[in-house]
């Protein structure tokens, strides 16, 4: 094996991958891993019989480890962004027409943000026009509310940018039109074989005897497909070669028989197109351009270029994105939703969700969505993105959206009660915003304070004489005392004595900083805390909170972003965590 003429860690590449591979799907494939292995070092192509016999005795090696040991490895790989060059910046285009398609299994995804993200930002910056195309000629697997929530999450992510919406099942007298006229030029065939005796001829490399057929007993094989042929007896193929050195073009499959009810038109039709046939005819008829796929699609547009030739149709122009592999989080619609009717999640829009009817209700911006989309780029490399990571980064750009305009607000989680001997009664106003003078928060207070018990025990472990601070009230000093944790001297072998009001003071001695509520009725209301694994905290929060609408986002100080809501089912209004 020639591997010494190769990259020196092409045992490490290989690995990488196949751990991610396996981490993805299960088990690791080769024929899954020697694109990103070829993309990532070009020079493996030189020897890809040798690449391709050590990949399967790694794939064989990773496919034997558990699935806790194979997370744990891969945990050590970095998969870094590699843009390519002319690609940084996203294309300049003349009045481009892009196209986002998903299927309707469910509403939108952090996954479909980033293609939607970048093919919204493309027809934009271009004055350009984007369609909206939902592709579901698959009766079997589709979710009859996706539809009205796909095109609700795409107007939210594109501020209303998307131009048209089509929806494939309405269009099935185009598709027909398109095989109809495919059989008349002799490029498509009606064949009767079974899936196994066609997967054979396939292997051999051998013609169906079907494509022998005249043109016109094709097209009378073809009206029988209507009403007549059983579902799995006649499938319509496109004529290839079934000597293509690649499998999968060999007179691939272009229509079929399903007389599965369709959530939108029932059992009215029974003859309906493959994805390949489908994508290929409404990107000519509506006119698109260009098309952001992703790289795992190399093979579909193969497919769909057979049809562009044969019909003489302008081909559009074709950009490639690699898979973000977002790791730690389920994207997968069909899977969360049977998770949701199992009674795992309260709906599409739970906090714990990372698909857009959660962020939208968190209070996310949907530029943050597209800074991060931005971010990313137009690059042909799979990426492995971190729960953390990814969150990381989002907030980072959703900060700098709401941080100048959004008002400050006391909370306090497990709130404990002190008391500050001698602290002076005082009528304060603190600004709802750093940057605005106006005041708005006003207080009462006296030697009673609420603060919260991750703050009382980092005080425990000051030492005696420390100075600490009540954020915008006042100073004290802690002071150790020997008796029982809420004896009539202090809590948990504490005292606090006030020493000063002055921040400066503070400054030039302080050790730790609190934030606090008066002990009064009037002044601090109960409020829930949603926090991001979907559990709820009780706390103490200013009585100005009660008066904010359901929708509004406010900051905790020193906690987090929050949104308020209203629980639909109870009514009851809960501050849902977004982020720090």
């Amino acid at each position: 094996m020639k591997i010494s003429k190769m990259s020196k860690n092409i045992n490490d590449l290989i690995r990488k991958y196949a751990l991610l591979n396996a981490s993805k799907f299960g088990k690791a494939k080769v024929e899954s891993i020697l694109g990103s292995i070829i993309s990532e070092d070009p020079d493996v192509k030189k020897n890809i019989d040798d690449v391709k016999k050590l990949a399967k005795q790694i794939v064989d090696e990773i496919n034997k480890l558990s699935a806790d040991k194979i997370n744990s490895e891969l945990s050590k790989y970095s998969f870094e962004r590699k843009v390519r060059e002319e690609h940084k910046e996203l294309p300049t285009l003349k009045n481009p027409v892009l196209r986002f398609a998903p299927s309707p299994s469910g509403p939108l995804h952090l996954g479909h943000s980033y293609v939607l993200g970048l093919n919204h930002l493309i027809a934009k910056r271009n004055n350009g026009k984007l369609i909206l195309r939902i592709e579901d000629t698959n009766p079997e697997n589709i979710y009859d509310k996706a539809y009205d929530l796909i095109l609700e999450d795409a107007n939210w992510l594109t501020n209303n940018g998307v131009s048209e919406v089509f929806i494939q099942s309405d269009r099935l007298g185009y598709y027909y039109d398109a095989a109809e006229k495919l059989v008349e030029l002799g490029k498509a065939y009606v064949c009767l074989c079974s899936s196994d005796e066609f997967r054979e001829y396939s292997t051999k490399m051998q013609d169906c005897p079907d494509r022998k057929i005249s043109v016109k007993e094709n097209q009378e094989r073809f009206a029988k497909m209507f009403s007549e042929y059983k579902a799995g007896q006649a499938v319509l193929r496109i004529k290839t070669s079934m000597q293509n050195p690649n499998p999968a073009m060999r007179d691939f499959p272009l229509m079929r028989i399903n007389e599965h009810s369709h959530p939108r038109k029932g059992t009215e039709f029974r003859l309906w197109p493959l994805m390949n046939l489908a994508v290929a005819v409404d990107d000519h008829l509506m006119g698109i351009t260009h098309i952001l796929r992703g790289k795992d699609h190399m093979d579909n547009e193969k497919r769909q270029m057979f049809i562009f030739d044969y019909l003489s149709w302008k081909k559009p122009e074709t950009y490639y994105v690699g898979r973000i592999n977002f790791k730690d989080m389920e994207l997968s619609a069909t899977q969360t939703r049977l998770a949701i009717e199992r009674g795992e999640y309260s709906g599409w829009s739970d906090i714990r969700l990372p698909f857009l009817q959660a962020f939208k209700k968190r209070g996310y911006k949907p530029e943050a969505l597209l800074r991060y989309a931005e971010e990313m780029g137009i690059n042909e490399t799979d990426k492995l993105v971190s729960k953390e990571e990814y969150f990381k980064l989002l907030n980072s750009f959703n900060k700098d959206l709401i941080d100048a305009k959004t008002f400050r607000y006391f909370f306090i989680e497990e709130p404990v009660k002190i008391v500050v001997k001698g602290a002076p009664k005082q009528k304060l106003e603190l600004n709802l915003h750093p940057d605005n003078k106006k005041g708005g928060r006003k207080f009462q207070t006296n030697e009673d304070f609420y603060i919260e018990r991750a703050d009382l025990d980092k005080i425990k472990k000051l030492k005696e004489g420390s100075l600490i601070r009540l954020m915008d009230c006042l100073n004290f000093i802690k002071k150790n005392v020997q008796g029982s944790k809420t004896s009539g001297k202090g809590i948990e072998g504490m005292e606090f004595i006030f020493d000063s009001k002055e921040y400066e003071i503070f400054k030039e001695k302080g050790e730790l900083t609190a934030h606090w509520l008066p002990v009064d009725a009037k002044q601090t209301k109960e409020f829930v805390l949603l926090k991001e694994d979907g559990t709820k905290m009780k706390g103490k929060g200013e009585a100005l909170l009660e008066k904010l609408n359901p929708g509004t986002t406010v900051q905790f100080e020193r906690k987090a972003f929050v949104t308020k809501q209203r629980d639909e089912e109870t009514g009851e209004e809960v501050f849902w965590w977004w982020h720090k």
